[in-house]
């Protein structure tokens, strides 16, 4: 029954688009010549628009098809889905326009295809967006629910639950979860109960209204597996799988299709594509104005250095950043020259005698760190991320600390989600790590603008 009430909803999503489409193509031909534009060549007869509606309507038809938006999409993004509308009118529009090019049998008015292409992807967006709202809705509320069984009990089962409470407008609810073993039997995951083990599945199936299976076996019940595909193998249900991944999946996982073949990127680079574009659109909107801003004071510094203790005013130092790309970062320099001949590469200390009396006020102020928005507006690094280490270090840290080299997954940071929590300079590198993956994991423009505003108003912490 459930089955075919999803059907009934896809069907009239079809015939719902379709109509709008239609609809576009007709209101942009009495938009284009029955205003007040100026139409040169004449106003052309509805005909004309209307005889290319049946090569119009099912080439929608198909490409909307082909973007999968007339699949369930009670777990799917709403971004995603409009992106599937824009790119699918996108494809139209050139098919549109490639077939009255090559046809030649009638020639279109290029602003009517331009309103058409407005008016139908806007039409359908703004329709989807009010049936899901509405929808959305009604399952809060208790209505149009799937009921969800989860094959496992472990961490990873958990992590399946939890994400499925946190979204009630899904429609998901858990009813149940199966163990390995009988004696589990009765506890609780994530406050749902267990109701047996792995061989009560089709028991469980007949006597309870389930209308999916989630698989989520630990790796050491994997050898189950099988063993429960069969017994699912007559039944109606809709069966998934979650691979337990947790102990490799520390990035933001994606799913890709390989020629029909799913493959899973563990540690794949988060801030790439528009959210690549967001944060460097960021990075430019804010370092350039403040660079300008602040080149009095830059000046002022560089003065300062230049009186009390002479050439080189800048301090560069190799640092490691996006991918494993070193660069030079530059800083205003704190310290006598040529300060690490006799002690090597180490980090600085509280009260170090390398520094000169401006370089402790320098340091103590963070006002040394400035010259790195330069290292911004060239791309070497990034207004917020995880603070460059230099190469030297990076050799013993990733021996020593594992996932370390998961922050070089991001461009380097002037000030990051680590260092506003005061995990800087000689502190817990553990700590600093868990902060740095947290950033890459969670990442978004508020949270860029979050740790920005922490750090004008806390300031960076242990610099000295």
């Amino acid at each position: 029954m459930l089955h075919r009430y999803s059907e009934v909803f896809r069907t009239f999503l079809i015939v719902l688009d379709l109509t709008l489409v239609a609809g576009a193509w007709m209101a942009a031909y009495y938009l284009r010549f029955y205003t007040d534009i100026p139409a040169p060549r004449g106003i052309p007869p509805f005909t004309q628009y209307a005889l290319v509606l049946p090569f119009i309507v099912p080439v929608w038809w198909t490409l909307l098809r082909s973007r999968g938006l007339y699949e369930p999409q009670r777990t799917g993004s709403p971004l995603g889905e409009i992106g599937g509308v824009l790119g699918a009118t996108a494809m139209g529009i050139v098919v549109l326009v490639a077939a009255s090019f090559f046809l030649r049998g009638y020639y279109y008015s290029r602003l009517a295809i331009g309103l058409f292409a407005v008016l139908s992807a806007g039409g359908m967006i703004l329709t989807r967006w009010g049936l899901r709202a509405t929808l959305r809705s009604l399952r809060r509320r208790g209505y149009n629910l799937r009921y969800v069984l989860v094959v496992g009990a472990g961490d990873l089962a958990r992590e399946v639950i939890d994400r499925v409470h946190a979204h009630p407008e899904a429609g998901l609810r858990v009813v149940g979860c199966l163990a390995g073993n009988t004696t589990l039997t009765g506890r609780r995951v994530a406050g749902v109960p267990i109701a047996g083990e792995y061989g009560a599945i089709k028991e469980i199936l007949a006597r309870r209204q389930i209308d999916q299976v989630v698989l989520a076996l630990p790796r050491e019940e994997q050898h189950h597996l099988e063993k429960v595909l069969g017994e699912l193998d007559d039944e109606f249900v809709t069966v998934r799988m979650v691979p337990d991944l947790l102990h490799v999946m520390t990035l933001r996982s994606s799913v890709e299709d390989l020629d029909g073949l799913p493959t899973i990127n563990l540690r794949d680079t988060p801030l790439v594509g528009w959210a690549g574009v967001q944060k460097r659109a960021m990075d430019l909107a804010v370092t350039v104005p403040v660079l300008v801003a602040l080149s009095p004071l830059l000046l002022v510094v560089s003065l300062a250095i230049l009186v009390t203790s002479g050439a080189p005013i800048f301090y560069r130092q190799q640092r490691m950043g996006l991918d494993g790309h070193v660069f030079d970062v530059i800083k205003f320099r704190t310290m006598k020259r040529n300060a690490e001949a006799e002690t090597g590469p180490v980090w600085t200390a509280e009260d170090d005698p390398r520094r000169t009396r401006l370089g402790r006020l320098l340091r103590a102020t963070n006002i040394d760190e400035l010259p790195q928005i330069w290292n911004v507006v060239t791309g070497d690094m990034s207004l917020v991320g995880p603070r460059p280490e230099r190469p030297v270090f990076i050799e013993r840290f990733r021996r020593e600390i594992p996932g370390y080299m998961l922050r070089h997954k991001v461009k380097a940071g002037l000030t990051g989600w680590a260092q506003v929590h005061g995990w800087r300079g000689d502190t817990s590198l553990h700590e600093r790590i868990e902060h740095d993956i947290y950033y890459i994991q969670n990442w978004s423009p508020g949270l860029d603008v979050r740790i920005c505003l922490m750090t004008l108003w806390r300031g960076f912490r242990n610099a000295y």
